[in-house]
């Protein structure tokens, strides 16, 4: 059976010629900009580096990965689908997993400030990473220059 090998959040993540780069990976609490006496700003961006050990036996064959981002009650804010599907190099020796790597990236606004997790399945099995928001006060000046959000 394929299983989640790991989720690592990131400020970005992608995958070129099956390799997983991520700039800022690793992080449990995401820094949402709030100017004073302003509602946080309504969009944050991050991304999802995922590793699925895939076994020798179920090779060549498509396996389907959900990700959810739920809030702290288990209500789903967004949900990502793929399938995937790992082949065998001629020099692979019998029995050896193969991992498949995958980047995700998220545009989403979280409404309120608190805990939300990452939650992935494959299969029957499922991994699940927790994450804190929080609203991080700046000063106006600071909000001029600043874009984005800050993990």
């Amino acid at each position: 059976m394929a299983t989640i090998d790991f989720l690592i959040l990131a400020n970005h993540a992608e995958v070129q010629n099956g390799l997983l780069y991520m700039s800022g990976g690793g992080w449990s609490d995401h820094h949402r900009p709030v100017l004073p006496g302003q509602e946080a700003l309504p969009i944050s961006s991050f991304g999802l580096g995922v590793g699925v050990l895939v076994p020798w036996t179920e090779t060549n064959q498509p396996h389907s990965l959900s990700v959810a981002i739920e809030d702290a009650d288990g209500k789903v804010l967004t949900e990502m689908m793929a399938s995937l599907t790992t082949g065998r190099t001629p020099q692979l020796a019998p029995g050896t997993e193969q991992r498949a790597v995958m980047a995700l990236s998220f545009n989403l606004q979280f409404p309120i400030a608190g805990g939300y997790s990452i939650v992935a399945r494959v299969g029957a099995e499922v991994r699940t990473v927790d994450f804190r928001v929080l609203d991080h006060p700046i000063a106006a000046a600071s909000a001029r220059i600043t874009s984005g959000t800050s993990q």
